[in-house]
């Protein structure tokens, strides 16, 4: 069972409390006086990024809230005034018509969209901390404990420095760093081996993404500009994002789709 899946399994066993739906409801109706009382007491660089934060999330319902009302809104159709007279019952009614949610070209980009994220292995089983890494003893007398040896393939970019051997908590083993990537292309149906240029995403934990750490389901930007891939607008793709399909620290290399 992964880590972090406690509380849920304690659920599903022993149930909830009776007034559970009740709890959430008002700490959820505390959380604005709380976010309010932050906002007056908190000064300088926290208020500032505080606020920037603040305005983000308002112009975000603003845009929601605007998208429901269009749904429903009335206009005046110009396109079906009537040039003749009209009979006196229907000087009282006038013309309108349901405005549109959304127009076709912005439906068609909201499909791209999403389609863009859609990835080969949508679940991937996480990986618990005492698989990705072990401990390493130091100081003196080897009685330190805070150090970790990571265990899964790393991926550190062209300008990295490793930190002084004393203070470095997360050890990357040169031997399970990997530089490049075999990408497979759907579409082509063709394997390219292809430079890694970054970790996007790993579905396990933030830490792990941070840490460059590659394991099935990682999302990694690898480097297209050899393949001669062009936009609509004629500019050159650099990169583009793919999807590690394999355990790389068993197979000794990296396959991606």
């Amino acid at each position: 069972m992964p880590q972090h899946e406690h509380m849920e399994k304690h659920k599903k066993l022993h149930g909830v409390r009776m007034d559970q739906m009740e709890k959430t409801r008002k700490r959820e109706a505390r959380q604005a006086h709380k976010v309010s009382q932050f906002a007056q007491r908190s000064f300088g660089l926290r208020a500032k990024l505080f606020n920037q934060k603040r305005f983000k999330e308002k112009a975000a319902m603003k845009k929601t809230i605007a998208l429901h009302q269009q749904g429903t809104n009335k206009h005046a159709n110009d396109e079906q005034m009537t040039d003749g007279a009209v009979p006196a019952y229907l000087l009282d009614r006038e013309e309108v018509s349901r405005a549109k949610v959304l127009s076709n070209s912005v439906k068609q980009k909201r499909k791209e969209k999403a389609g863009k994220w859609t990835v080969p292995i949508p679940k991937v089983k996480p990986v618990a901390d005492d698989e990705m890494f072990r401990q390493f003893k130091s100081g003196k007398r080897q009685k330190k404990n805070w150090k970790r040896v990571i265990t899964k393939v790393t991926f550190v970019g062209e300008a990295y420095t490793r930190k002084a051997p004393k203070y470095e908590r997360f050890i990357r083993p040169t031997g399970l760093r990997f530089k490049k990537a075999h990408v497979t292309h759907p579409e082509l149906k063709t394997t390219f081996c292809l430079d890694i240029l970054g970790v996007k995403k790993n579905p396990s934990s933030s830490l792990y993404t941070n840490l460059g750490v590659i394991t099935k389901g990682t999302i990694v930007e690898v480097n297209v500009s050899e393949l001669g891939l062009v936009t609509q607008s004629g500019k050159v793709v650099w990169g583009k994002y793919a999807q590690v399909t394999n355990h790389p620290e068993l197979d000794g290399c990296i396959n991606a789709v």
